[in-house]
């Protein structure tokens, strides 16, 4: 009889003694332990067991699990006496940041400090006896959510002094998702402010802490060095690339392949793997994601459970408000193509304004894009990396998250479809204009919006509403020019009865055209002066069947001829 699965469980103890689903990544301490890393940190995508390993890691070592044999008997780890005898037999200082989820720095800052003096309040029998002094107990006492800064940084550096004191041994530090914190930071404008905190308090914690054993840290990026790492020379950095702890994260193909047996479901391997397959770490391919997998073991459906398990709204906003580029690349990882890009694990999030490959480098880190290949690029000498959606399950994520985009703006969206489908110019232009309207700055929002580009970004992000919405009617073909020059569109129907339709899109230039009328008549004319209806034809269309629209753009105007 298969184990009962559990959703969301992220207690190594519970799901034990509970006997749920769960997979032996024990090794991954073995691994940690021999290579005697002073401070590691491990970058993995959301929901990939980066918390239940960092609570099996706990629960191995801490002195508050000792005689614990039961949790770990069955498991790979407890195979060698070495490791038999380590179990119980460290203080371990826990902690998360995966909730410091605040609009401002005031309510981050207060956040972690809740966190910091929970964890005093629960070592708190350290004020009994004669370990600490009165100047110590003192110190003690004043940890709380408004500390001040120097307290605050040294607080963690402080709790590892007593306890090691107290168990006479070093204390081993795990900290998960450490960069949450962060990535909302950046989201709400107060970045600049949070990386001197936290700064502050690594540098006590990791760097200067003489009470350290070893510490472990989790996170989805790897933040750039310069930005809170400066000085942790001490600091080893396992990133998705990395040949450390490569099968210790997520499901492999073989642990996956034992749990469809065991549930009887081995008839579904393929499926399984077009929608849950597709993540690399190191040299190891064929990593599934792990929350997709149980949640699929439980539920017997398919479904994207994990890209469904967050708000995505940091991904969300780059691609939204991005230069027409990013739309571009969007258009075509969504029809399947690839993506060839400079890829820097260290993420700088300053740079995921202006430089585009700061973008992919941080959905590859997510887990949104799949490593095809690399190579090197011969005029710099640099890897350059083919980069693809990951599986269906993201597919169907992005796809959603676009028609979310228009979603806010219906029925005037909505009804621009149902008039372009129709074939009713008139009223195209009353919606596309209500559209346009909307949604322009919803689409133009950088910190570095440029008046010549504005339209570029709205009917890019347009088309891949486009291209969401009417993708099982179409399909749908794009050829661009950077600038402000041509941009067609091609929708070539999967039925007959549908017909076949061409968009040309072009930006009110004054100086070539007095009116927006001569704009939208160019557009049609570079229609046909190019040629483009001549692929359709060659396919079976009719003349008669070729719709063209020429789309003049000036401002949030525009105007379909």
């Amino acid at each position: 009889m298969p184990r009962s699965v559990g959703i969301g469980h992220q207690n190594f103890e519970q799901m034990i003694i509970n006997d749920r689903f769960y997979i032996d990544k024990t090794s991954f301490i073995k691994e940690w332990w021999e290579y005697g890393d002073a401070v590691t940190l491990i970058t993995r995508p959301r929901r990939f067991g980066k918390t239940l390993n960092l609570s099996m890691t706990e629960q191995f070592f801490s002195t508050e699990y000792a005689g614990r044999k039961d949790l770990f008997q069955d498991l790979t780890i407890w195979k060698e006496e070495k490791y038999r005898n380590l179990q119980g037999t460290y203080p371990v200082i826990f902690l998360s940041f995966s909730k410091v989820k605040e609009i401002n720095f005031t309510n981050t800052r207060r956040r972690i400090c809740r966190i910091i003096k929970t964890l005093y309040n629960h070592y708190d029998f350290l004020l009994e006896g004669e370990i600490l002094n009165e100047d110590e107990k003192k110190t003690f006492r004043e940890i709380s959510v408004d500390m001040e800064d120097d307290l605050a940084a040294d607080s963690l550096n402080i709790l590892s002094d007593y306890l090691s004191r107290y168990y006479s041994k070093k204390v081993i530090i795990l900290l998960d998702e450490y960069d949450t914190p962060m990535q909302e930071a950046y989201m709400n404008g107060y970045w600049d402010e949070l990386a001197v905190f936290i700064r502050s308090l690594f540098h006590a914690t990791f760097k200067s802490n003489p009470s350290l054993e070893r510490a472990l840290m989790t996170g989805i990026t790897r933040i750039s060095k310069e930005s809170i790492f400066s000085d942790l020379n001490n600091l080893e950095v396992v990133t998705t690339t990395s040949e450390k702890y490569m099968d210790s994260f997520g499901f492999t193909q073989e642990e996956v392949c034992k749990a469809l047996e065991e549930y009887d479901l081995t008839d579904q391997k393929e499926n399984v793997k077009s929608w849950y397959d597709g993540f690399t770490f190191g040299n190891t391919t064929d990593i599934y994601n792990p929350w997709s997998i149980i949640n699929y073991l439980d539920k017997r459906k398919f479904a994207p459970y994990w890209a469904n398990t967050s708000s995505n709204n940091l991904i969300g906003k780059l691609i939204r408000e991005g230069s027409a580029e990013v739309k571009i690349i969007m258009e075509d990882l969504l029809t399947g193509r690839t993506l060839d890009a400079h890829i820097d694990e260290q993420i700088i999030f300053d740079q995921l304004d202006r430089h585009i490959d700061a973008i992919w480098s941080l959905f590859l880190a997510s887990g949104y894009l799949k490593l095809i290949s690399y190579f090197i690029d011969e005029e710099n000498g640099t890897e350059k990396y083919k980069l693809a959606l990951t599986n269906k399950e993201v597919k169907i994520m992005f796809r959603r998250m676009i028609e979310g985009w228009f979603s806010n703006f219906t029925p005037s969206y909505n009804r621009f479809i149902t008039a372009m489908l129709a074939g009713n110019r008139k009223e195209m232009n009353i919606y596309m204009n209500q559209v346009a309207l909307k949604t322009f700055s919803y689409f133009d929002t950088g910190k570095h919006p440029s008046a010549g580009t504005e339209p570029e970004r709205f009917y890019h992000g347009f088309v891949l509403g486009l291209i969401v919405d009417l993708a099982d009617r179409y399909s749908i073909t794009s050829n661009r020019e950077s600038g402000f020059g041509r941009y067609d569109v091609v929708l070539e129907p999967f039925d007959d009865k549908d017909d076949a339709i061409i968009m040309e899109f072009k930006v009110h230039d004054k100086e070539e055209e007095d009116a927006l009328e001569d704009t939208a008549c160019e557009a049609l004319a570079q229609i046909e002066r190019m040629q483009y209806a001549a692929s359709l034809e060659a396919k079976g269309f009719q003349k008669d069947r070729i719709r063209k629209y020429g789309f003049a753009f000036e401002g949030k105007t525009v105007l379909i001829g």
